[in-house]
């Protein structure tokens, strides 16, 4: 649906919200055509109601256009973010004075199956690595940059937006540390280790000089013409180099999130340290991982044990 289908005076409240997450809350292009997406539904729901003003919005409504989602079949998940979306508009609308109360602060939403991809033991993360590594040994700069890139993501636990959006000088190359901008654009510093820093040091002496092309600028990695380097070709890379590891699942970049993240609890980091690394808002999401650990554990000891 169109928002030029709303009433002007909803089409009016929903371009300021969109000024108001672009330009307050800074998040990226693609959260912000998802929220104005699920508000757009909920405006049109609410007219399609008889409600004219937002300061007609009741719990009633919001209830009832979220029970809509569960009749035409939209996952839980799907529900529960339209659910969070809703609660974040309605408490703009109360903070900005467009309604005298915050109706969604009270709203639940169905609690939401979450699971987590396929992780790659220790020796298949080394072996993913060992395979690039392997095709890197012409000298090439492709080959220089896609080692860095994979032992950056394993090593740092890093969104592939948050690597493809790093620029030269957000790495430390003294300390071993990178600055990372996460989601809505908060900042925080994740550590690498050796590995990870001789691949980078090769990328950056002996590849991306060869590589550059104008326009650039200051992007750490770059594609194949030269320039900043996008997410669909990481993505590609890590799909390419773990079908060479036998037995390996598939999984894609955010596969080695999750993978370094179960490695880090797995070799003794605190759930807490694991949050900050990765960024995580919240410790929920966070103590995912430690079910993916329990899991194996599970498996280990039912394999192991004569009396399991």
């Amino acid at each position: 649906m169109d928002d030029a289908d709303l009433p002007e005076d909803f089409a009016r409240l929903l371009a300021d919200y969109e000024r108001h997450l672009r330009s307050e809350r800074d998040l990226t292009a693609h959260s912000v055509r998802a929220y104005i997406g699920d508000i757009e539904g909920l405006l049109d729901h609410a007219h399609r109601l008889g409600i004219t003003s937002v300061d007609q919005l009741d719990l009633r409504t919001l209830r009832s256009w979220l029970a809509k989602q569960q009749t035409t079949g939209r996952a839980r998940t799907t529900i529960a973010r339209r659910a969070t979306a809703a609660r974040v508009f309605t408490a703009w609308l109360a903070r900005t004075g467009r309604t005298a109360s915050d109706v969604g602060s009270s709203l639940g939403s169905p609690r939401a199956h979450r699971t987590l991809p396929p992780v790659l033991r220790a020796d298949e993360a080394d072996a993913l690595i060992r395979s690039a590594a392997e095709l890197a040994d012409d000298g090439s700069p492709i080959g220089l940059r896609d080692v860095a890139m994979l032992e950056l993501l394993y090593a740092t636990g890093t969104r592939v937006g948050e690597l493809v959006g790093l620029d030269i000088d957000d790495v430390d190359r003294d300390r071993h540390v990178l600055r990372v901008f996460g989601k809505g654009r908060k900042e925080r510093t994740v550590p690498y280790g050796g590995p990870a820093a001789r691949a980078l040091d090769a990328w950056l002496v002996r590849g991306r000089p060869a590589l550059v092309a104008d326009g650039a600028g200051a992007a750490l990695f770059l594609g194949a013409r030269g320039r900043r380097i996008d997410q669909r070709a990481v993505r590609t890379l890590v799909h390419r180099r773990i079908a060479d590891v036998p037995g390996a699942p598939d999984i894609g970049p955010h596969g080695l999130r999750h993978t370094a993240a179960t490695h880090l609890l797995e070799g003794g980091a605190d759930l807490r340290s694991v949050q900050e690394l990765l960024g995580h808002a919240s410790l929920a999401t966070t103590q995912l991982y430690t079910h993916v650990s329990t899991d194996r554990l599970r498996r280990a000891y039912q394999q192991a044990h004569p009396r399991a």
